[in-house]
């Protein structure tokens, strides 16, 4: 399973979740069955509000779920419609945040909630 993080920049594991999906400067990838990360620069940063093209921004990269701070209802519901899973990011990192994954203890977002 692939999961996507928006990120300030590249620490590995220990890289801390941004505020906003839409605006995070970078994303990494993570693949929780072989630890594998991926570092995507946000290619839909400088987009207009209300513009925002999530699978531009993640240069079409296949992922099954994103764990996030903070995002729009447009990008949610637009993921969602993906069958990506969308997470509300309990923790600080990318690590925390896998182990609170992997426990079931993240809650999901769907529009609405």
């Amino acid at each position: 399973m692939k999961i996507l993080f928006p990120v300030q920049k590249d620490e590995g594991m220990n890289s801390a979740l941004y505020d906003h999906f839409g605006s995070a400067p970078m994303f990494m990838i993570v693949d929780i069955e072989t630890n594998g990360l991926t570092p995507i620069n946000n290619q839909n940063l400088n987009d207009s509000h209300g513009a925002f093209n999530p699978m531009k921004a993640i240069d079409n990269q296949k992922v099954d779920a994103m764990i996030v701070s903070g995002i729009g209802s447009g990008a949610l519901t637009g993921l969602n419609r993906m069958g990506i899973r969308v997470y509300r990011s309990q923790a600080a990192t990318i690590q925390e945040n896998v182990v609170k994954f992997k426990n079931q203890e993240l809650p999901e977002l769907t529009p609405g909630k």
